[in-house]
């Protein structure tokens, strides 16, 4: 029986360390530590690597602090679109949604796709029809509203610009939730949920829920779950990346992450980072930017959280 092992992140950016006040960055890993803690107990009860990934996504789609359910930034028309994509290792399979404005657990709609449907990917009014007839819960516009969020997008909007939310000196820099878990029967999985960019074009789709872009789980080499600017993570295929490193090229997990997201990324201005698993247990918590919200919970039982580099 393998022991299990979860990592989590919830965004990566500039995070400057005076950037947040002792009590905000206290707030912030006890967000992390109970996204932990939800994931971990349900490994360690015997659940499976994606019940316990999905776990860990959805204390942090319940959470204002990320950019994903409850803490979604607003596009150019003042609205939520938020993303989501699950996959498992041992038989690849694969959900995902998009355009998603009033589900409270966007990473529930992926996972329903992937085991009610005969798809892979629903999104947008397809989506949150599917959500209904899956009877997922569905929340109003206030509960997604933050003020923070809000000033957020009105600067942008008047500037005319998109941004990764977690690019302007303010509260609330914090980007795409996910995770991944290796799980007691060693099957390995991800999870990840995101509300974009702020003040982003209404359709646009992210890495998050592209299958090998933001997310992708093999049993044979390692599940993946990204955050950052995602058109560059889309163009390098960076989940898959790493996969395919440790595939073909005989990588160790923790070589493939640092060229794909040190080097491969860098050189496409690919701003953020990652978190990895592997059936063996290892894991690995790669960034490009000056900090990135993660933690782990690793397989003899040690626990980190940090937010700087």
């Amino acid at each position: 029986m393998k022991s299990a092992v979860i990592a989590i992140h919830g965004g990566a950016g500039t995070i400057p360390k005076n950037s947040l006040t002792s009590e905000q960055e206290q707030a912030y890993r006890s967000a992390l530590d109970d996204s932990l803690s939800a994931g971990y107990a349900v490994l360690s009860s015997g659940g499976t690597a994606l019940e316990g990934a999905c776990a860990a996504v959805r204390s942090l789609e319940n959470s204002p602090l990320f950019n994903a359910g409850r803490g979604s930034v607003f596009n150019v028309a003042g609205l939520h679109e938020m993303e989501a994509a699950v996959m498992e290792g041992h038989n690849m399979d694969a959900g995902a949604v998009a355009g998603l404005r009033a589900v409270k657990n966007p990473v529930d709609v992926a996972r329903a796709v992937m085991e009610k449907s005969e798809h892979v990917m629903i999104v947008g009014a397809g989506a949150e029809q599917f959500a209904k007839e899956m009877n997922l819960p569905f929340e109003s516009e206030e509960y997604f509203f933050d003020a923070l969020r809000y000033e957020q997008w009105q600067d942008a909007h008047s500037a005319g610009r998109t941004q990764l939310d977690h690019s302007l000196p303010n509260d609330r820099k914090i980007g795409t939730v996910g995770a991944v878990a290796l799980d007691t029967s060693g099957n390995i999985a991800g999870a990840t949920s995101t509300g974009g960019m702020t003040n982003k074009r209404i359709g646009r789709v992210g890495d998050t829920p592209i299958i090998g872009a933001g997310t992708y789980a093999n049993n044979s080499t390692a599940a993946i779950s990204c955050t950052g600017h995602g058109e560059p993570f889309i163009r390098a295929v960076t989940a898959y990346d790493v996969s395919c490193l440790i595939e073909y090229k005989g990588m160790t997990l923790r070589d493939a992450c640092e060229e794909v997201v040190q080097k491969k990324l860098t050189k496409i201005d690919g701003d953020g980072g990652l978190v990895a698993v592997d059936a063996q247990g290892n894991v690995e918590l790669c960034f490009n930017s000056e900090g990135m919200y993660r933690g782990a919970i690793y397989s003899d039982g040690h626990r980190e959280i940090a937010i700087y580099r």
